[in-house]
């Protein structure tokens, strides 16, 4: 077998849409499905379809290395309340308090008000909390505050005063509101800000803060809440006898069992250094972990573990707890290794300007990876991809490693239809372009877009993190500039002289086609009509192919058609719309590198938050024939351990559970590590 073909099954073997730092995102639409025996399906409730994926490569882990899964596994389970509490002050006692209504009613379950209940706890579960996990909305009970009362006085729960008032007014509405014109800390209900912290009080805050090496920035406040104190404001540190303590207690107790049994020194001192950081919460152990880590490359088994994304702090400094454990697929990353040693090749045939370049494009690893667990952020909606770290210098000068979760990609694979895609094609082309060449075509966007996308640029001298430059819009404006990385090199004949694909061309167009479809129609499928585009990612993909769309008017690179009353967007010229996507490129790059804030919020707010309502009402009626929520996660593989009389263990197994609750009530019961956090 040749290397192109190797490639190509590597290709079609996992099937991304989109991707981010954190890639979470499922598909809107499937070009193709594979048979199997594994039931990937369990259950669908609301707007949400619940999925579970396999272990592959599992039985060919020696027991050492399963102890270590096992070890990272529980590690991240401990920390699950922390994302619970970070999303919302009250989620944690109405979390209880539904579930112990769940658990001990024994009245009637045949109605329709016992129905909605339990509907909405498990998107509550599936949410972290009470807020939608990709709108941000505040979740809506189908019942009333009578039937709720009802129920408390049934079981003996207790509920009262805000945390039970919320559920049903309009208070916190929106976990992250990022809007324009607002004070956005004030005006979202994440946990990471005091009551009466406002976006001025952070600013100033930090301001005051100078990391002991300009050049080496450290990530002030990733991971505090910022309160005020008789009007002083004050950092309540995650550690150890710190803010979240008992939970962290927990991590470190596995992460030592982890330690113990990791596959080298590098991976070892790694996790020492986690440990200490936990133990500490000092910031600068945290760059140092992330050095470390980031040059731990070898062994069969990697992790995710701590306080890592900021997309839900609305001006991108705090993260949300997350784990994901991780075992390689050695055969699928050493096919995809090919554009990490080409990353160079691809900085310098950019169309950056100059200045904004790297002269060294350092440590990109890209790796096809097996899930075997996820926890907080992760968990139950779960990225497909992920690139870290995330400070820019780490960046420079050590590296990042890109990780593609090949087997959550294929659960997606195998739970999905195609429907969608038919109804949302222009014509027959199009179609047979993304069935041939699509999968192909998204499995490269993202490798692109994590590989060369993220490592690729740089700061001007004296230029700050984005996330103080640009505020707001930092993380759209460094997701869309990946994108376009990914988009202008999948239209050019590199990756056919590469040996990444048959004919560049057709693979460019699907992507092309895919990516202004979705931009501009089918991820409409995910808000309320009326809304706005909130969520960073959406708003990328919707500025990106805004601007192309209007841009190209003039050549009528992107055509508007109406026919039999239904709209379609067809490319009429995509060498010209490759430009486009150059130009766009070179510009958020440049917005980046000198950090120009009147540039975003043109760029974001101009095209990237208002919606086409006609568009959208359109959409939504045309998607009403597919009977497929439009959100999926996922239930984790449950492993379980044998022991012999010593209490050491012999075996792990791999076992799946048979429900969402099932599992979300085991979790509370083993992992109740904050019960009076407040």
């Amino acid at each position: 077998m040749n290397l192109k073909s190797l490639f190509k099954i590597c290709l079609f073997a996992l099937l991304i849409v989109a991707c981010k730092n954190e890639v979470k995102e499922e598909p809107t639409e499937t070009a193709e499905v594979t048979e199997t025996d594994f039931s990937f399906n369990v259950e669908e409730f609301a707007d949400i379809k619940i999925l579970r994926y396999q272990i592959p490569g599992w039985e060919n882990l020696s027991l050492k290395e399963q102890k270590l899964v096992y070890y990272l596994t529980q590690a991240g389970l401990e920390g699950r309340d922390i994302m619970w509490d970070q999303n919302y002050r009250h989620n944690l006692k109405i979390r209880h308090a539904l579930e112990n209504i769940y658990t001990n009613y024994t009245g009637d379950k045949t109605t329709e008000n016992w129905s909605n209940f339990e509907s909405f706890l498990k998107r509550v579960w599936f949410s972290n909390g009470i807020h939608h996990h990709y709108s941000n909305a505040k979740l809506k009970p189908a019942f009333g505050k009578e039937y709720l009362n009802e129920l408390l006085a049934a079981t003996n729960t207790t509920l009262e005063g805000e945390a039970f008032e919320v559920l049903f007014n309009d208070k916190d509405s929106k976990k992250v509101n990022q809007a324009k014109g607002v004070d956005n800390v004030l005006e979202s209900a994440v946990n990471f800000y005091g009551a009466d912290v406002t976006n001025k009080d952070v600013a100033d805050f930090y301001k005051a803060k100078t990391s002991p090496n300009a050049d080496k920035p450290l990530s002030y406040g990733l991971n505090s809440q910022l309160v005020k104190e008789n009007g002083v404001l004050k950092e309540r540190v995650y550690k150890s006898g710190g803010l979240y303590g008992a939970a962290i207690d927990k991590i470190v107790k596995w992460l030592e069992k982890a330690q113990g049994v990791a596959e080298n020194e590098a991976q070892g001192n790694a996790l020492g250094l986690l440990i200490q950081y936990y133990k500490t919460g000092d910031l600068q152990t945290w760059d140092d972990y992330n050095v470390a880590w980031t040059a731990a490359t070898e062994g069969n088994v990697d992790y995710i573990n701590s306080f890592i994304e900021v997309y839900n702090d609305p001006l991108g400094y705090r993260g949300s707890y997350e784990s994901i454990i991780q075992i390689n697929d050695f055969d699928m990353s050493a096919k995809m290794a090919v554009l990490s040693e080409n990353a160079q090749w691809f900085e310098d045939n950019s169309p950056l300007m100059d200045a904004h370049k790297k002269d060294s494009v350092v440590g990109v690893t890209y790796k096809v990876v097996n899930v075997a667990g996820e926890s907080g952020d992760a968990s139950p909606s779960t990225p497909i991809g992920v690139n870290l770290p995330n400070a820019n210098w780490i960046r420079a000068a050590v590296g990042s490693k890109s990780v593609s979760l090949g087997n959550i990609i294929n659960a997606y694979n195998n739970a999905g239809g195609s429907g969608r895609l038919k109804e949302f094609v222009h014509d027959e082309e199009e179609l047979q372009l993304e069935e041939e060449y699509g999968q192909v075509a998204d499995k490269l966007h993202t490798a692109l877009h994590e590989v060369i996308g993220h490592a690729s640029g740089q700061l001007n001298p004296g230029v700050g993190e984005t996330k103080e430059t640009l505020k707001t819009y930092a993380s759209t404006l460094e997701e869309g500039r990946a994108d376009l990385v990914g988009l202008y090199y999948l239209y050019d004949s590199k990756l056919q002289e590469l040996g990444l694909v048959d004919d560049w061309k057709k693979v460019g167009k699907a992507a092309f086609d895919g990516y202004i479809r979705n931009g501009l129609m089918t991820q409409l499928i995910r808000l309320d009509l009326g809304d706005n585009v909130e969520e960073a990612h959406m708003r990328n993909r919707q500025w990106v192919s805004a601007w192309a769309f209007e841009k190209g008017k003039a050549d009528n690179v992107i055509e508007k058609v109406t026919r039999d009353g239904k709209t379609y967007f067809n490319i009429n010229d995509y060498d010209k719309l490759h430009d486009l996507f150059g130009q766009l490129l070179k510009e958020t790059q440049r917005i980046k590198s000198e950090g120009d804030y009147a540039a975003v919020e043109a760029l974001v707010e101009g095209y990237g938050v208002k919606v086409d309502q006609a568009i959208h009402a359109e959409v939504l009626e045309r998607n009403k024939q597919f009977p497929s929520p439009p959100y999926s996660g996922f239930v984790n593989p449950v492993l379980v351990p044998e022991m012999n009389d010593a209490g050491e263990i012999t075996a792990i197994k791999v076992t799946q559970p048979n429900a969402f609750a099932e599992q979300m009530l085991n979790y509370s019961k083993d992992y109740n590590n904050l019960p009076d956090v407040n």
